[in-house]
């Protein structure tokens, strides 16, 4: 498909009630389609990939040509540089999560820059460092613990930031991280129960929200027969 082509789709396909559906979820900006997830995902594989063309969907600044760019991209020729540029240009959660999930995570570099991002001072991008440390305690099976427990100390000093977007992927790494095996779950429950004594407010909410779910029978049942199958 052309770019054009493209574009006319998501004419067609706008849907001003979704766009204001999604303003109460902090889905905004000024030129949102109102297009759904799946319909976006089933067009990125009518489109398949094509590096050029997420370079150019992505400059058009819109939601949905934001989220179908890198859908589209292709891994092997992301820059650094593109990742540098992309990243700033996050305005909304949704972008940023789209954009770790369906191509960020994908690049053999993410390991430093989920490390480097978090240290960053703008919102959106310290919450990719975060939202990257969670998509890769999920996909990459291959990573060992010793990745895992590197990202602690970084969690334990994100959980301090007070804006929200920050603090929910703080959340979220330190969740998933914990879900991923009986000793990484053990040192989450650790660190969550540090933050729990910290007197900053957003350290405890965090820290309380993780424990509610790492703690629970559904993870702990989860994470002792995932031990005991891979022991076979």
């Amino acid at each position: 498909m052309k770019y054009e082509d493209i574009i006319t789709y998501l004419e067609a396909h706008a849907n001003p009630d979704a766009v204001k559906g999604m303003s109460k979820v902090a889905i905004s900006g000024q030129s949102v389609y109102g297009v759904s997830l799946p319909v976006l995902r089933e067009l990125a594989k009518k489109i398949g990939k094509d590096h050029e063309l997420a370079l150019k969907l992505w400059e058009k600044n819109n939601r949905e040509t934001r989220l179908l760019a890198p859908m589209i991209d292709d891994p092997k020729q992301v820059t650094e540089e593109q990742m540098e540029s992309w990243v700033l240009d996050f305005d909304s959660w949704e972008i940023c999560d789209q954009c770790c999930m369906n191509l960020f995570e994908k690049l053999p570099s993410i390991h430093l820059k989920a490390k480097e991002w978090n240290k960053r001072e703008e919102e959106f991008v310290k919450r990719t460092g975060f939202v990257l440390m969670a998509r890769l305690a999920v996909s990459d099976k291959k990573a060992g613990d010793d990745l895992f427990n590197e990202f602690f100390p970084y969690i334990k000093e994100g959980a301090s930031d007070e804006r929200n977007f920050v603090k929910k992927a703080v959340n979220w790494a330190l969740r998933q991280i914990g879900k991923r095996n009986l000793a990484l779950n053990k040192k989450a429950i650790e660190v969550a129960e540090e933050l729990s004594a910290s007197p900053n407010k957003s350290a405890r909410w965090v820290a309380s929200d993780a424990l509610r779910e790492l703690k629970s029978p559904a993870v702990k049942n989860r994470l002792i027969k995932k031990a005991e199958k891979n022991r076979k």
